[in-house]
C-alpha cells in the first residue's frame, strides 16, 4: 500500500464523503500517523496491535475522550480501506470504545455574561467590535470557529436571523437578539466598513479576519476585567446560551437546531446542568439540606 496516496485518498472521503470539518479530519489524520509510527499499517495490522497501541496513549497521559476520539479514527479508516478493497476483515471490529464519564461543561450565570460584555470599554477603538463579539457568541450559541467566520452577507436581520456555517459546511439559519444586533450594527457604523470590499464580518485591525485564538484573548481579558474567576473560553458562551435556554423552557429539538448538533444526544448534556441547578436549589431551601 502506497501510505502517502491512501492519506490523500483518506482525507477527500473525510471531506467528500462524511462532510467532516477540517479540525476533525486533521485529528483523524494525525491518529492514523501515530499509529503507523507505532506499528506500520499494513493488512496484517491486528486489533492487539491498536489496542496495544491505545494502551501506550493512555499510559502517556492523554485522556478517555481522546482514546475515544482515536478509536472512531481508527474505525473510520479501517472502514474506508475495507470499501476501497485494500483489506478483507477489519482488525477494530474487536476495539472497544473507552467509556466516557459523563461531561458538565462550565458555564456562566446571566449576571456573569453581562458583567464580561458590561468590562467592554467603547472609548477603546476596538471596543464595539468586542461587543459585538461577544454578544453574538451568547445570543447565537456559535462556535468560534464559526464566529471568524461569519460574513456580513450572513446577516439578515429584518428577519432577525444570521446564517451560520457549521461543521462541514452545513449552514443552518440561528435568531439573533436585539442585543447582538444592535452591538453588530454599532460596531458597522463605528467602523463605516473601513474595508469595504472585505465580506468577513469581524476584523482585526489590519482589516484582516480574526484567529480563533485572538477570539479567546478577547473572552479571556474581559473576562478578568469583570472579575471571573472561572476558567471559560468562547465556547463557554455558547455552553452558556444553551443552558440558558434549556433552562427558560426550550424545546430541546429548537436547541439542538440552533447549535448545529447532528445528534440530540449531544443536545442532552444540557438538561443534566439544568438538573444540577435545580438540585442544588432543592437542598438550599430543603428543611434537611
Amino acid at each position: 500500500m502506497n501510505w502517502d496516496h491512501i492519506v490523500s485518498d483518506f482525507r477527500s472521503y473525510l471531506r467528500l464523503e462524511r462532510s467532516m470539518s477540517e479540525n476533525t479530519i486533521n485529528s483523524y489524520i494525525s491518529d492514523i500517523r501515530k499509529l503507523n509510527d507505532f506499528v506500520p499499517i499494513s493488512e496484517t495490522l491486528s486489533s492487539e496491535d491498536i489496542s496495544e497501541f491505545i494502551e501506550s496513549q493512555q499510559n502517556c497521559g492523554i485522556s478517555k475522550r481522546s482514546q475515544a476520539r482515536m478509536v472512531s479514527a481508527f474505525r473510520t479508516f479501517y472502514k474506508f480501506l475495507e470499501l476501497e478493497g485494500y483489506i478483507k476483515s477489519n482488525p477494530t471490529d474487536r476495539i472497544g470504545t473507552p467509556k466516557l464519564s459523563k461531561y458538565i461543561p462550565v458555564v456562566l450565570s446571566l449576571d456573569e455574561v453581562e458583567s464580561i460584555i458590561s468590562a467592554v470599554d467603547l472609548s477603546d477603538p476596538l471596543g464595539h467590535r468586542n461587543k459585538a463579539i461577544l454578544e453574538t457568541l451568547y445570543s447565537c450559541g456559535l462556535r468560534v470557529s464559526e464566529l471568524v467566520e461569519l460574513k456580513v452577507s450572513d446577516l439578515f436581520f429584518d428577519e432577525s436571523f444570521i446564517r451560520v456555517t457549521g461543521k462541514g459546511d452545513k449552514q443552518r439559519l440561528v435568531p439573533v437578539g436585539e442585543p447582538a444586533k444592535e452591538a453588530i450594527l454599532h460596531y458597522l457604523k463605528q467602523t463605516s466598513r473601513l474595508f469595504a470590499k472585505e465580506d468577513t464580518l469581524f476584523l482585526n485591525r489590519r482589516g484582516k479576519k480574526l484567529s480563533r485564538v485572538m477570539v479567546f484573548n478577547i473572552v479571556k481579558n474581559h473576562a478578568a476585567k469583570a472579575g471571573i474567576t472561572k476558567t471559560i473560553s468562547p465556547h463557554t458562551f455558547r455552553h452558556s446560551f444553551a443552558s440558558h435556554m434549556v433552562e427558560n423552557g426550550a424545546d430541546l429539538r429548537a436547541v439542538q437546531q440552533m447549535l448545529g448538533h447532528e445528534s440530540i444526544l449531544t443536545t442532552e448534556i444540557y438538561t443534566h446542568i439544568d438538573a444540577k441547578k435545580w438540585e442544588r436549589e432543592i437542598l438550599e431551601h430543603h428543611p434537611r439540606g
